[in-house]
């Protein structure tokens, strides 16, 4: 029988850990290539035989998703698997209508189906869009542990932009870990924080690998998810974080609902900063899905170390990239600041150069910030000039990479930062119960 021709959409990510758990050495299954979107400069690239295995010794090309309606003609594709995350159930049917209308399946595998099982401990902290904060959340989860002498090891979702096969396995134990990979600056956002804490962090490409060797060092396993996507690893206790900023987009979004529905405690974040009616319509759509999740309410708190040299100033203010981008967020931390401090923000678009420019362009939501876009070496210098050609006292440096380090910024910075507070001792509690459970 001839074997049934794939193409896996997706975004160097969950696409490749779908094809290293589900397809790679099933002979029923042809993989014929990757499409790539929503992160610049990662098609164009090669998925290499020596991670794609015996039944793809030239390896597996990346094309641009836009290729995708004649890439299914050129190959005559029986199906597409749509694998990646934070995209609306809008988008992804659009894209299930286009295969649909060429002939061919379109599907999403489940969630199990691509779950490794693990043999420590699992706590996964996924969330419904990026920049809920989980993160944060698992920050504060590991620190929780290392308190009570319980060593965790964060298997990080992948973000492999670079050489795949050099990015097999990452294991950073300190920033100069970091710094040797050559990270990109939103790699950076993800394992920095973490490692100046003195946790572990895993990624990379094969998770397979990647779970076999944290385990080795864990006493408990820490997922922390990107995007909204699922767990890769099976956890024994599954924490989803919601975002009262974005009420309803719990509901809305893919695979954000599915997070919802498949949680155990849903934690909604920045309560301290969110309208309480909006608190209460995100925990009124939680029920109408999963009425048996427990539901925890944490702050997200802002802090700098010197915020009073802010005050009355004019800022260009630096966020999270992927947070205001595809995560659809108009501001962050150093918004908030600012604006708490009377500072006068700053716009940088007229200013902004190069592919700078076209995000500010693409994603007309931003009005005002600066994502800490960085995907590539060039990009860097262009985010690089865009600050230094903005007219303004000071720089607000609110993605959670120290920018200081990585570009040479013409002004006096200030660096905002966030953590998670549990006000109500509900999520500690939530990992008492774990650890009286399985220690």
């Amino acid at each position: 029988m001839r074997r049934r021709r794939v193409i896996i959409m997706g975004a160097a990510g969950r696409d490749f850990h779908n094809f290293n758990v589900y397809f790679r050495d099933n002979p029923s299954f042809e993989v014929v290539c990757f499409t790539a979107t929503q992160i610049p400069f990662i098609e164009k690239r090669t998925y290499p035989p020596e991670l794609a295995g015996s039944l793809y010794p030239q390896g597996i090309p990346i094309y641009p998703e836009e290729r995708l309606a004649e890439l299914i003609r050129e190959h005559s594709a029986d199906m597409v698997v749509f694998a990646y995350s934070d995209v609306s159930h809008e988008y992804v049917m659009h894209r299930a209508e286009l295969v649909c209308s060429l002939g061919t399946n379109f599907a999403i595998l489940g969630a199990e189906k691509t779950m490794l099982s693990a043999r420590k401990p699992v706590i996964s902290v996924c969330a419904v869009r990026t920049g809920c904060g989980k993160s944060g959340v698992t920050e504060f989860i590991a620190i929780l542990l290392k308190r009570r002498s319980i060593e965790p090891v964060v298997i990080r979702h992948p973000m492999p932009y670079g050489n795949l096969l050099e990015e097999r396995v990452q294991r950073f134990a300190t920033l100069s870990d970091i710094d040797r990979q050559g990270c990109t600056i939103e790699e950076r956002e993800e394992f920095e924080h973490l490692v100046e804490q003195g946790i572990l962090v895993y990624a990379g490409v094969d998770y397979g690998e990647i779970l076999k060797m944290a385990e080795e060092e864990a006493d408990i396993v820490l997922w922390d998810g990107g995007n909204n996507d699922l767990p890769f690893v099976k956890p024994a206790l599954e924490l989803v974080v919601a975002d009262p900023f974005r009420k309803g987009d719990e509901l809305k979004y893919h695979p954000g609902e599915a997070n919802i529905r498949r949680a155990d405690h849903v934690i909604i974040n920045k309560t301290n900063t969110a309208r309480r009616e909006d608190v209460e319509e995100v925990k009124r759509n939680i029920q109408s899905v999963n009425p048996e999740a427990g539901i925890i309410e944490t702050s997200s708190v802002i802090y700098a170390k010197d915020p009073e040299s802010i005050r009355g100033k004019s800022v260009i203010v630096v966020e999270d990239g992927p947070t205001l981008t595809h995560g659809g967020m108009p501001l962050g931390a150093g918004t908030l600041m600012a604006k708490e401090y009377g500072a006068r923000i700053v716009d940088p678009t007229p200013y902004a150069l190069g592919t700078i420019k076209e995000t500010l362009t693409r994603y007309s939501h931003l009005k005002g910030v600066l994502p800490a876009m960085g995907y590539s070496s060039q990009q860097i210098g262009e985010l690089e000039e865009t600050i230094n050609n903005t007219p303004a006292d000071l720089v607000l440096v609110a993605t959670p990479v120290d920018l200081i380090k990585l570009i040479n910024i013409n002004k006096p910075t200030v660096r905002v930062r966030y953590r998670i507070e549990d006000h109500t001792g509900m999520l500690e509690r939530v990992i008492e119960d774990f650890l009286k459970e399985h220690f």
